[in-house]
């Protein structure tokens, strides 16, 4: 391969990435609006039960649940977005060269923290594991003392595995949005989406 094709090929896959957390962010956005919608209604329903004095008890569980989803999905796209929180105090008292260069090494370090954390979720969710067991939850319990997969929510009664599916979820979306803001930062890909705080504040 040349050196004229070798950047092309590089940048491919590159905005290849990219593009893959832009499809991941579109997603997102439009999982939080059902969440909002979905938390909003469950609060007003709540509020109504409760002074007709026949509260419906599995809607606080709902609704907590709603917001734990939401939560996660939200700093999912703060981070594609780059308006996840900050601490300046170094960059702006540094030049633009070296501000770029702390910012991909925050970056990465995000990078490392999302795989770290999706490692965690493997170790604890142990997918192999389950599978080996056919996934008999009781005799997988019993021999591994991982009671994940027999636990149930209190007043849903929902199985505990699936409620906490958010956490790999966003292990994985987390992976990618950082792996594409550092191509970005990098110049390695082109810049798709960026907030700055400026903007975000001018919008509200």
């Amino acid at each position: 391969m040349s050196s004229a094709e070798e950047p092309s090929s590089r940048c491919g896959w590159a905005e290849k990435i990219t593009g893959l957390s832009q499809a991941i962010l579109r997603s997102e956005k439009f999982l939080a609006g059902i969440f909002i919608t979905v938390l909003l209604a469950l609060i007003l329903v709540n509020v109504v039960t409760r002074f007709a004095k026949v509260p419906i008890y599995w809607i606080d569980e709902a609704s907590i649940f709603a917001m734990i989803w939401l939560g996660f999905i939200g700093a999912s796209v703060m981070t594609r977005l780059r308006i996840d929180f900050a601490v300046t105090l170094l960059s702006d008292h540094l030049p633009p060269k070296w501000v770029a260069r702390l910012r991909a090494l925050a970056t990465a370090m995000s990078l490392a923290f999302a795989i770290g954390f999706l490692v965690m979720c493997w170790v604890w969710m142990d997918p192999a594991g389950i599978a080996s067991h056919g996934f008999d939850a009781q005799g997988y319990a019993a021999e591994t003392f991982n009671f994940l997969y027999t636990e149930k929510t209190q007043t849903l009664e929902w199985p505990t595995w699936i409620v906490n599916l958010i956490l790999p979820i966003f292990a994985v979306t987390l992976i990618v949005h950082c792996a594409a803001n550092l191509l970005e930062d990098l110049g390695i890909a082109r810049k798709r989406e960026q907030v700055s705080l400026t903007t975000a504040e001018g919008a509200a």
